[in-house]
């Protein structure tokens, strides 16, 4: 979408939708961050706002093709989560599914720091990560077993294209020894239908609002298993501390206080067996940021990613049940 060639249709798509009038040309700045979309900057006179398109093969190493459909399965997870959460997404503009793109608000950076940026910097704020816990479960709690969500998001093909096989399968062939324990976490986190999932709640994802955390890239909506979107969080915390270990204390924190704060708040099945679900698949997608198809960017030092996968591994051969002994377990190892 940033070749200049296909402005014309993003211009007549903003048109149709009527953000900009037909005697106007908009300029566009490419905004960086993520590999899965083109995301520009429109400027029409004083309005600014976001488009986001998907692109039909990420922007990795490895060849990963996945549904530009997914583009959809985003606003469509917006427009759900603004009537529990308005606070907690931006405001969707409008949606073209014939050009497979949709319009935001902009969130300027310096009222919206991203939460990644913020770990990254050692401004860590154990509170916030409190909040995330909150209006997660929050969205869990509100999705669960409700038959229209799961028809709307029943996007199994895609969260297998995205999620499930760059992530575990992937991971599962560079681990022989692995592949029956991740294939069969694989195989029971699709399993699970019980909630509206976003697939990738990572700090990168989340603005630190005025109002709190602020949730993006729902490209991988799905009605699915709630324990993937508090793993995948979790486990970015985890690596933030084999990055960053001078900030470990705080980043475990961080850890701790998200994972409380969700886990009081599970009241659609036991928490003990979410819980459980969650810890077992926790180390599996721990180990996929080192050796699936989308390696974390910043874990370059090879040391500390055989330490990783090191610890990663022994989990996945004797699992825990409680997501605390992981932070223990990870302490003790640094």
């Amino acid at each position: 979408m940033t070749d200049i060639d296909k402005l014309p249709q993003v211009i007549e798509s903003l048109r149709s939708l009527g953000l900009v009038a037909r005697d106007e040309t908009p300029t566009f700045t490419a905004l960086t961050g993520g590999v899965s979309s083109d995301i520009l900057l429109a400027q029409v006179a004083d309005r600014r706002f976001c488009i986001k398109r998907a692109l039909p093969r990420l922007k990795v190493a490895a060849i990963w093709e996945a549904p530009v459909e997914r583009n959809a399965a985003e606003a469509g997870w917006m427009r759900t989560v603004a009537r529990w959460l308005p606070q907690s997404v931006p405001r969707l503009l409008g949606e073209d599914p014939r050009q497979g793109l949709f319009a935001m608000e902009y969130l300027p950076p310096e009222r919206y720091p991203v939460w990644k940026g913020e770990l990254r910097d050692g401004r860590i704020d154990p509170a916030f990560a409190a909040e995330v816990g909150v209006r997660l479960a929050a969205i869990h709690s509100r999705s669960a077993g409700r038959a229209d969500l799961a028809a709307q998001f029943a996007n199994d093909a895609t969260f297998e294209s995205i999620r499930i096989e760059p992530y575990l399968r992937a991971t599962a062939k560079r681990h022989p020894d692995l592949a029956d324990r991740l294939q069969a976490i694989a195989a029971a986190t699709l399993a699970s239908k019980q909630a509206l999932v976003h697939g990738d709640i990572s700090p990168k994802n989340i603005l630190c609002g005025p109002d709190g955390p602020v949730f993006l890239d729902a490209e991988c909506a799905w009605y699915g298993d709630p324990a993937f979107d508090l793993a995948f969080c979790l486990n970015h915390l985890l690596l933030k501390s084999a990055w960053k270990p001078q900030w470990r204390a705080g980043y475990r924190d961080c850890f701790e206080r998200l994972a409380a704060a969700y886990l009081t708040r599970v009241d659609w099945e036991p928490p003990a067996s979410f819980e459980a679900r969650c810890a077992r698949l926790l180390p599996g997608l721990w180990l996929a940021r080192i050796d699936g198809k989308s390696p974390v960017e910043y874990l370059v030092d090879e040391p500390r990613r055989a330490q990783v996968r090191q610890a990663a591994r022994r989990l996945l051969e004797r699992p825990v049940a409680r997501i605390g002994d992981i932070a223990q377990f990870w302490s003790e190892q640094t």
